[in-house]
Order: structure tokens, then sequence, then C-alpha cells
């Protein structure tokens, strides 16, 4: 995932099913999803915006199996192959996989099953940009930034698996107010 946070942002710690995610937003858009494990707190600037909220508000209803289509700016930062990867994740159903190859013919490079997957690897808003419905050519699950147990259980949520839908805790996110930028 691709951590170069924006100069001037807001972030805030939101609890999920799957454990704490971070969700950061630049002032007009959100920026990164990312799974809480995965940045040190100091490298953020922690306060509840009303962008921050809608966002977590969008992901609750998503894992309650509610919400099938994001409705959020996103400014997602990357190379103009990366972004042009991102883009055509956002094209993917809910519910529905596409292989790294799909992905690769979709932006005009059908050899470019690796650089699909280094794209994937590299997809800062997590969820939001649905990476976790990409899978190999042989319909087997490949690599996922939040790990591949998680990628399964996404998967299994957007396909109606009952076994998916776990309680929302009654709090359902944190911030903090530290001193530190960006």
């Amino acid at each position: 995932m691709n951590t170069n946070f924006p100069e001037k942002c807001w972030a805030m710690l939101h609890q999920t099913p799957l454990g704490p995610v971070g969700i950061v937003e630049n002032g007009t858009a959100i920026t990164h999803i990312f799974w809480g494990h995965m940045v040190r707190p100091e490298q953020l600037r922690w306060k509840d915006t009303p962008l921050l909220k809608e966002a977590a508000g969008q992901l609750d209803e998503y894992f309650r199996g509610t919400r099938r289509i994001f409705d959020l700016p996103l400014a997602p930062q990357g190379t103009p192959f990366e972004e042009a990867v991102w883009q055509a994740l956002l094209t993917i159903p809910y519910g529905e996989t596409r292989s790294y190859a799909d992905i690769a013919r979709q932006t005009g490079r059908p050899s470019a099953c690796r650089p699909v997957g280094r794209a994937n690897g590299h997809n800062p808003i997590s969820i939001i940009i649905p990476c976790h419905r990409v899978i190999g050519a042989n319909k087997k699950l490949t690599g996922y930034t939040g790990g591949l147990s998680i990628k399964q259980y996404l998967l299994e949520l957007e396909q109606g698996a009952t076994s998916s839908f776990l309680p929302l805790p009654e709090e359902q996110h944190m911030s903090r107010d530290l001193s530190s930028t960006c």
C-alpha cells in the first residue's frame, strides 16, 4: 500500500468486523483506507471530520451488507498506470471477481498481469477501490495487502455468505488528537 500521505490531511481510526481501519482525507476527498496495523500513529493527524464520518458510515453499511456502491470523493495518488488500474477496479461489480489478465486487458496492456498485481498491492484505498475482487486466472485467491483471510471474508460478504456477517461493535471509531503532521 502507498503510504505517501498528503501534506495536509486528517485521519480517523474506525473499527470494523475485521479490526481497525485508518481512513485519511485531504480536505476534499478520501486518499487512503488502510488496515490499522500498517501505519504508525505519529504519521497522521487524527480528527473526526464530516467526510471521515461519512466514509466510516458507508464502511459500516458495506459490512452490514446494505451498501454495494460507495459514494465518496476519492483522490488516490499513483503512477498513471496504477491510477488506470484503480479506475478499472472500480468497474468490477459488487459480488463479482476479475482476473489480473482481465484488468490488464481493460487498461489496454494485455500482457501487464504482474504490473496489475503490483498496482493492486499499491492501492491506497482498500475496500472502496475493490482490489480484493481481483483473483488469479485459475480462480484462486492471490495476494492481498490485508491478508488472504481478509480477502476471502470480503468476497464471501459480497457473495452473501451468511458466515461473513458479523455484528459491528457499539463503539464504531476512535479519533486521536496528535500534534504531528502528515
